[in-house]
């Protein structure tokens, strides 16, 4: 057979296959039309390694009880849920009047997610790394039955060995320390570096493992949840990693603007179940073992309603997402969003449109100092189109912004973990705080007025400005963004 033949059937071969593997992910798949269509560019345009990148970026977690829950559990899930729901209009108006108004966005995010409503907390908000972990290396010296820690990324520098170390002090004293984290995000960890804190009897897990360390095939779902509960008493959500980059140490970086919670009250309950449900899917422990855990049952001084709201891979309903867009909605006067990556989907567009289009004052708060460079001039692509409509672009120009933060009419905020993209919407655990206090709200819209001041304004004359070059690197990344 000649060459020109034998190449021929080559790439016919290779053709058919990619046509079959293309048609399998069309009809089997059922994913969201933009995904889809970027998915079926990279088998098209790249054969045989774009289904090796698929099988490695693109495949669905399997939904149905993924978290292999009890019906007992299930069954007291959902009756705590109903409960909530049949006394909510009362509960709400108890807690206080100007409330009420916001009680769809209460009620949607309890069916949504079994965000419980809880109005006896008190928050700390952290904005400055070495602040956080200050608080948080006290309380958790002071630990006296149980530290639950849990972060996406955890780095073998020096803040994390000292982190480490502080487990292990607490260990060796007889306090119960449980250790999560995500492999991929902390893929820097050597072999062995929690060898003593596992010595001095602390339990450490990772979520989605590696069969064959780089080897990952749940790479493309991570665990991007930020927590710790201690005595079941306090809880820390936010932003902030462990490693010296959050203390404002990486030359790259320079200063690292995030925010964090510090929570007492009733919501460290919720978050604390969030936290159970992660360690028993990642270690092989006992179901339905909660009376290991600290659940605080006496009452609380705090007066900040909270609901603590999750998402991930493991659901069909984008709950952050929509309790985002929810929020946008539901404002008449401001909002302030502030974003390290803002890569939206159709439908979280629209709502900034509609928003803009009555009138709100929408503000977007975004790094101009990129750490993904596809991600950055997506970014920029998606802010540019809202320019159009009114919106208010804002550069953060003080080092790198990583906040994940929300602030609607300066009444109702929500810190966590989400990034507004498609991966933090669909492909990765993540976990919001949404509070509904008028003076929380107000400190996290200081702290965005804050930053305006260190930051440089998007123009729509500025973007119009941008050369040829920038705009070809803003379409590509735009083509790619459902899979970035």
């Amino acid at each position: 057979m000649e060459f020109a033949s034998i190449t021929t059937l080559i790439i016919s071969s290779i053709t058919f296959i990619n046509i079959l593997l293309a048609l399998g992910f069309l009809f089997i798949e059922r994913r969201e039309a933009g995904y889809t269509w970027a998915w079926l560019m990279v088998l098209f345009f790249i054969p045989i390694l774009g289904f090796v990148l698929y099988i490695f970026f693109g495949r669905n977690l399997k939904k149905k009880n993924f978290y292999n829950l009890f019906i007992e559990e299930q069954d007291f899930v959902q009756a705590e849920t109903d409960r909530q729901l049949a006394s909510l209009h009362d509960e709400v108006q108890e807690i206080s009047p100007w409330l009420q108004k916001y009680t769809e966005l209460i009620t949607m995010n309890i069916r949504s997610s079994h965000g419980l409503l809880s109005s006896d907390n008190d928050i700390v908000i952290y904005s400055d790394g070495k602040q956080k972990f200050d608080a948080l290396f006290e309380d958790i010296r002071s630990a006296r039955t149980e530290i639950n820690i849990q972060y996406y990324i955890i780095q073998p520098d020096a803040l994390g060995k000292k982190l480490r170390d502080e487990l292990t002090r607490k260990a060796q004293e007889g306090v119960k320390v449980r250790l999560l984290y995500d492999e991929v995000g902390s893929k820097r960890i050597p072999p062995g570096f929690f060898k003593e804190l596992r010595a001095a009897g602390g339990e450490v897990e990772v979520f989605f493992p590696s069969l064959l360390r780089p080897l990952n095939f749940r790479i493309n779902n991570r665990n991007h949840r930020k927590l710790c509960i201690i005595d079941g008493r306090i809880a820390y959500i936010g932003g902030f990693n462990v490693g010296d980059e959050y203390l404002g140490l990486d030359k790259k970086f320079g200063y690292w603007r995030d925010t964090h919670l510090r929570i007492t009250g009733n919501a460290v309950n919720h978050i604390q179940g969030r936290f159970v449900l992660d360690w028993h899917q990642a270690g092989k422990h006992e179901r339905g073992d909660y009376e290991e855990f600290s659940f605080y049952t006496g009452g609380h001084k705090g007066t900040s309603p909270v609901q603590i709201i999750t998402s991930g891979p493991n659901s069909e309903t984008e709950h952050l997402k929509n309790m985002y867009i929810k929020l946008i909605l539901s404002a008449r006067k401001s909002v302030y969003i502030q974003t390290p990556y803002f890569i939206p989907d159709t439908s979280f567009m629209d709502a900034c449109k509609i928003a803009l289009l009555s009138g709100v004052d929408l503000r977007i708060m975004i790094p101009n100092k990129p750490d993904h460079p596809f991600v950055y001039w997506a970014t920029w692509a998606y802010a540019g189109d809202l320019l159009n409509y009114g919106a208010k672009i804002l550069l953060y120009e003080n080092g790198f912004l990583h906040a994940k933060t929300i602030v609607a009419d300066g009444e109702v905020a929500s810190v966590g973990t989400m990034n507004i993209d498609s991966r933090s919407f669909r492909l990765n655990f993540e976990v919001n705080a949404i509070v509904y206090d008028r003076q929380v709200a107000a400190q996290l819209q200081d702290l965005f007025l804050q930053d305006s001041r260190v930051s440089s304004e998007l123009t729509p004359e500025r973007y119009k400005e941008r050369s040829l070059m920038i705009k070809l690197k803003e379409g590509i990344s735009r083509l790619l963004s459902p899979i970035l």
